[in-house]
């Protein structure tokens, strides 16, 4: 597991000055086949730079790349990478934005990593050993009181079924209902915060494989819980077949978690 949390911080920190050094100075392109995904020449950068890096690095080991897709190498073990994660937000100059890169073992997380450029930070985790952030041990929150606390969702428009955002956002009302407050970057900088104790959940019902393996190892070593929307368990089974996909997601303390599941299914 040490040569894969190095990998994974050596190599985010060093996307991490590519993402810097660009920000600010690129401008997005909406990609056809959906209105809320942005594509910069920063993303291919920094995609290419990590996929290279893994195939020197691990060359028998297979990837996802969210803009190049899959490489299958018939190995157990496959590397899913995120270049930005919040392209939108870095496209135009907003500070929130990550960089993700996960590693599952069959169909477990076992290895994972975010960066978040804008603050110098990185997170890496390792199954077992706990997440760290810039070598700081972190932990999600232990408040147990939903009200209390701060909560992140994620929600995209669905333009082609609007029906779908109609019905996303009459459960989002329920949700802020049992809070103390909303918040949402949409990207993985809400991830970290909930691994760091900051806020107490963070739901999306709309994300792909990429956005997902990174952020549920470092919040699980965080000490969270990781589902899809409803309280079910991840299904990475087959991950190359499984790029199209779409992911819900339920990350948040125990306790929490245990509470937001309950609003979810309108037991509140």
């Amino acid at each position: 597991m040490e040569q894969y949390k190095r990998f994974i911080s050596e190599i985010l920190a060093l996307t991490s000055n590519i993402a810097l050094q660009n920000f600010g100075k690129v401008s997005g392109t909406t990609k056809p086949e959906d209105n809320n995904q942005v594509l910069t020449e920063t993303d291919i950068e920094i995609g290419k730079t990590i996929v290279s890096a893994i195939r020197k690095q691990f060359p028998e080991h297979n990837i996802i790349d969210e803009e190049s897709g899959v490489i299958d190498n018939g190995s157990q073990y496959t590397w899913v990478v995120d270049p930005i994660d919040g392209t939108s937000n870095f496209a135009n100059g907003v500070l929130t934005y990550g960089i993700m890169v996960g590693l599952l073992d069959g169909a477990t997380p076992i290895a994972g990593g975010i960066s978040l450029p804008s603050f110098g930070q990185i997170y890496v985790a390792t199954k077992g050993k706990g997440t760290f952030c810039n070598g700081r041990r972190v932990h999600v929150t232990n408040e147990t009181k939903l009200l209390t606390l701060l909560v992140a969702y994620g929600i995209d428009g669905h333009q082609e079924e609007p029906q779908l955002t109609i019905d996303e956002t009459s459960t989002l009302s329920k949700i802020i209902l049992g809070i103390r407050n909303l918040r949402s970057s949409n990207s993985a900088f809400d991830a970290c915060l909930v691994a760091d104790g900051r806020y107490g959940a963070w739901l999306n019902q709309t994300s792909k494989i990429w956005d997902n393996v990174a952020q549920q190892i470092v919040i699980e070593e965080a000490g969270g819980v990781y589902t899809d929307f409803f309280g079910k368990s991840m299904d990475y089974t087959s991950p190359l077949t499984k790029v199209d996909n779409n992911f819900t997601l339920c990350a948040a303390a125990p306790a929490l978690h245990a509470q937001l599941q309950r609003i979810i299914a309108g037991d509140n």
